[in-house]
């Protein structure tokens, strides 16, 4: 499966702009507004996520941090860099990760990188101690 095949979790520093392109594609995706959630922490974010079997898409590297270092429970996370640019800009890279013929499975990360017309995906497969369910 591709990782934005699985249902999304929007965090904060996610635009509704993307959010609603993601929309308009069909895809499964919900927010942490829609979760009231605004003001959770990151660990809560995830644990939201994984109860409701959900990926995190996200601007922010410290749910990476948590998977691999903490050793947190995921399915997945969907790392967008650079964060807090133009929705125009971040529905390009998620353009190019719906193009990427990419298969994951849980729990995984995926980086997309973005400078100016280059996008760079990279995927790890997270520690097998932070499966679900383990």
């Amino acid at each position: 499966m591709r990782a934005l095949e699985f249902p999304l979790l929007a965090d904060q520093n996610i635009d509704r702009d993307v959010v609603a392109a993601l929309r308009d594609e069909g895809r499964d995706v919900v927010t942490a507004e829609d979760r009231r959630l605004g003001e959770a922490d990151d660990a809560t974010v995830l644990a939201t996520a994984v109860a409701e079997g959900r990926v995190v898409i996200t601007h922010d590297g410290d749910f990476g941090s948590l998977a691999v270092l903490a050793g947190a429970t995921v399915i997945g996370i969907i790392y967008l860099r650079p964060g807090h640019v133009d929705p125009e800009f971040v529905v390009g890279m998620l353009t190019v990760l719906s193009q990427a013929v990419i298969e994951v499975q849980p729990p995984f990360i995926v980086v997309v990188q973005r400078r100016e017309n280059d996008v760079r995906i990279r995927f790890r497969p997270v520690p097998v101690t932070t499966i679900l369910g383990d």
